[in-house]
């Protein structure tokens, strides 16, 4: 199958959306989401290959509703119709003897609304002979470690009252480390739609660079206070604790959110800091659980001031709220934090002395109604000295709050942003990620 094949598994989608509608009673309302992949998987090690193999799967959520109950079967989705409504049919006929056993839900929202879209994405992607010799041709000699995975992913939605979307994109992600003889690693992701050869020989060479140094004897540094450079994937890192009881509204209402002090206003961040979901990227479906389409762009926190949080149709429904789109979680689909003014090549002389932190690991909250994280740096993290990288550190733990890092002590953002994909395969392969810049922070605390 490849982007311009879909048109089966299109067609037995529709088909079993109308068929359910004939099935239903009068009484009954339902949702059916799809998702599907065919991808490319090559695991790496010591620059060899050792695993490959090309999956296909697919499945459907079917959900049932009715009297204020509801309750959802899983089922595999094929693109063959005679076995998909077998399926089907007996996953709708479980859920009605199902649903009178269920507890009544105050706070279940009905499918509502006649949106509708469809998106396919193409992209020019590896073929997948031409994975491992590409990949392994500029590091060979090295011991590098990594895995491919490439392909297309669908997700699409129906329901009851009419909405109806269709998503599939052609992506991939690279997600690899090299090492050296003494176990110091540089972690570097390569992803997109289309394998750009230039792109990737410039991200082994500045990985080459970083191994180079990772040689140089380790840095033991004290816990204290230090100017830090963080890169776009530790930016990526950080951020994403904002989908853990941060910009979520239902979170803010029960008191867990640890943004509730920005809401209040009692503190606001840096003027420099401004994030917003931007789904004009095309990376991720706009359509949420429930049809609901997102604005192509909401922002969500201003110049350092709070304008939005993520809200549902059932957090609306039990706060007495206004939904935006947000999904069943409320969590950041299409982040992006605005670029700021610190160029590529004044990083370092910016840095002055400090540290320049690569990766990040083990994030959490320490303390959540204050914003203070807690985690650890993690490969290719160094020691500057007067704009001169002088030695890489041992990994240190810190714990700071982002009313620090994104307020006060937030010296500027760089004026180029990166991609930090979401790189996850548990069920399924993940889209999506973070559009982040890079950021310089005054006073970073680090305890061990």
């Amino acid at each position: 199958m490849n982007i311009g094949e879909l048109s089966n598994l299109e067609i037995s989608f529709n088909q079993l959306i109308e068929t359910l509608l004939t099935k239903k009673t009068a009484t009954e309302q339902f949702t059916v989401k799809l998702s599907s992949e065919q991808s490319q998987f090559t695991r790496f090690n010591h620059a060899k290959v050792r695993q490959t193999g090309c999956v296909t799967d697919g499945w459907i959520e079917l959900t049932l509703m009715e009297d204020q109950r509801s309750s959802f079967q899983h089922f595999p989705f094929t693109g063959n119709w005679d076995t998909d409504w077998q399926s089907a049919y007996k996953a709708l006929q479980e859920l009605r003897a199902e649903l009178p056993l269920l507890p009544v839900d105050p706070y279940l929202v009905l499918p509502s609304g006649n949106n509708t879209s469809r998106e396919v994405n193409s992209g020019q992607l590896l073929a997948a002979e031409l994975v491992a010799p590409t990949v392994l041709e500029l590091v060979a000699e090295l011991d590098f470690t990594g895995l491919y995975a490439g392909g297309i992913v669908i997700q699409a939605y129906g329901d009851s009252s009419g909405q109806k979307h269709w998503f599939a994109t052609d992506c991939f992600t690279l997600d690899y480390s090299l090492f050296d003889t003494c176990g110091q690693a540089v972690k570097g992701i390569f992803a997109g739609s289309i394998w750009d050869e230039n792109a990737y020989i410039a991200k082994i060479k500045e990985a080459k660079k970083q191994l180079e140094l990772l040689s140089r004897p380790t840095k033991e540094l004290t816990r204290g206070q230090y100017k830090t450079y963080f890169a776009p994937a530790a930016v990526a890192d950080l951020l994403n604790m904002l989908s853990w009881a941060a910009m979520s509204e239902a979170d803010l209402q029960q008191g867990n959110s640890a943004l509730a002090i920005l809401s209040r206003q009692e503190k606001q961040l840096s003027p420099k800091f401004s994030l917003q979901e931007n789904f004009q990227l095309g990376l991720v479906p706009r359509f949420n659980e429930l049809g609901e389409m997102a604005a192509s762009e909401l922002p969500l926190i201003k110049k350092g001031i709070l304008v939005n949080t993520l809200v549902n149709s059932r957090t609306a429904k039990e706060y007495g709220k206004i939904a935006n789109g947000a999904n069943s979680a409320e969590t950041l689909r299409a982040p992006e934090v605005s670029p700021g003014n610190l160029g590529l090549g004044q990083i370092l002389s910016s840095l002055d002395t400090g540290l320049y932190v690569s990766n990040l690991h083990y994030l959490n909250w320490s303390d959540r109604p204050t914003g203070r994280i807690t985690g650890m740096t993690r490969y290719a993290c160094f020691w500057v000295e007067n704009g001169e990288i002088i030695a890489p550190i041992e990994n240190l733990r810190f714990d700071e709050s982002l009313y620090r890092f994104w307020g006060d002590n937030l010296l500027d953002f760089t004026n180029f942003q990166e991609f930090i994909p979401e790189v996850g395969t548990y069920e399924s392969r993940q889209l999506g990620g973070s559009l982040v810049p890079g950021m310089l922070v005054n006073d970073f605390t680090y305890t061990l």
